[in-house]
């Protein structure tokens, strides 16, 4: 069995799949992207594939370390992405060709089903009450909320009581019945972290996620010091290289690699598996398609420190366009009681509906993040 082929699409909301077709019609579907650059990834996939075309798709490990090796300049968001993505469809390749599940090819089920969260609030916080009302209702046990606005390096109190009223406003409609991330979004600078991870202790949150840039993250260690509530980060991080820092120093409780941005699931799985020799939980990023959710669960399910899922059902980015309008079978992302069920097909377990995918890729997309700025002028992180 060779390569023979690849397509990209870049579909709305703001996404990127790979499909790559064999010659012995088993076709294996990625989802390379970096939200606000699919552009740019695009173009690395295509430089990637031209050394994969007639190979066997089989090799994956060779593919993957060539594609990270065979070139003097590694890692990153863009070739990591990209690399994530054909890694995705080779896998899905290979199960099909096993008419198996990649879990099964990759040590077996340590679960039957996952825990997953549900996002609201919007990147603005607002209505945080009744948003997490309706997610409970929905079957959600655990939803996920940006903690604040823009900040600066030091900022008013005043900002600090609006988080504060917000995750209050939860915790009032629901209890303690659902958890509770805080998304600090790399929003916040040290001083200011560390005040706001020490207040926000009262409402016993799951975690605080990013508490500051991944380029900061030896503030890390201080902010621990303030705040027994869970630390998590990774979402901007992209290989085991970027992870094994964090994890000897200690100061992180959850790892949030995302397998369409570090490696795919070849990568992934180390990294995971890497996370639990230092009793480091694991919650993979995933504010993405169906495609990438796909492959989360299949390596979630054989790692036994995962814990939860991010996924992107009702999200605000995926206004018009949602997870389930590109497969064919909606019920594999069927949420009950805070779980859903490991898809059990062959390959990723999921079927894309084509016609759909070509349909939207007319439309295509060129989403960018917001670009926010403090009263100052200045530019703030968003």
């Amino acid at each position: 069995m060779k390569i023979k082929a690849y397509t990209l699409f870049q579909v709305p909301p703001r996404w990127l799949f790979l499909k790559i077709e064999t010659d012995a019609g088993i076709i294996g579907w990625g989802e390379p992207v970096i939200e606000g650059k699919a552009a740019t990834v695009k173009a690395a996939v295509v430089e990637l594939m031209e050394s994969l075309i007639g190979k066997d798709p089989m090799a994956i490990e060779d593919h993957w370390n060539t594609m990270y090796r065979g070139g003097f300049y590694r890692g990153g968001p863009i070739l990591m992405s990209a690399i994530a993505g054909i890694d995705q469809a080779l896998w899905d390749i290979k199960g099909k060709y096993f008419d198996a599940p990649v879990y099964q090819l990759i040590g077996g089920k340590a679960r039957d089903k996952m825990r997953v969260y549900s996002w609201i609030g919007g990147d603005r916080p607002a209505d945080i009450g009744q948003a997490a009302l309706l997610a409970q209702k929905n079957g959600f046990t655990a939803v996920k909320m940006n903690g604040t606005n823009e900040l600066q390096y030091i900022d008013s109190f005043e900002k600090i009581d609006l988080v504060l009223k917000r995750v209050a406003a939860l915790r009032e409609a629901v209890g303690m019945a659902v958890d509770v991330g805080i998304d600090f979004h790399g929003r916040l600078h040290k001083p200011m972290a560390k005040v706001l991870a020490k207040e926000l202790e009262q409402f016993h949150p799951m975690f605080i996620e990013e508490p500051v840039l991944p380029e900061n993250n030896e503030a890390l260690r201080e902010i621990a010091r303030h705040t027994s509530i869970p630390i998590a980060t990774g979402e901007r991080m992209f290989s085991r290289w970027d992870f094994k820092t964090i994890l000897a120093d200690g100061y992180v409780d959850i790892i949030q690699p995302d397998l369409s941005h570090a490696g795919g699931i070849t990568e992934c799985k180390k990294i995971i598996s890497m996370a639990e020799a230092y009793d480091v939980a694991a919650a993979p990023h995933c504010p993405l398609g169906p495609i990438a959710l796909a492959a989360c669960l299949q390596v979630d399910a054989t790692c036994h420190n995962a814990f939860i899922q991010e996924q992107s059902l009702g999200i605000h980015y995926n206004q018009g366009n949602d997870i389930l309008d590109y497969i064919t079978d909606k019920s594999v992302f069927q949420y009950e009681n805070g779980f859903v069920n490991i898809p059990s097909g062959p390959g990723l377990g999921i079927t894309i509906d084509e016609e759909q995918v070509i349909r939207m890729a007319a439309i295509g997309h060129n989403w960018r993040n917001p670009l926010w700025r403090h009263e100052d002028g200045s530019v703030a992180e968003w």
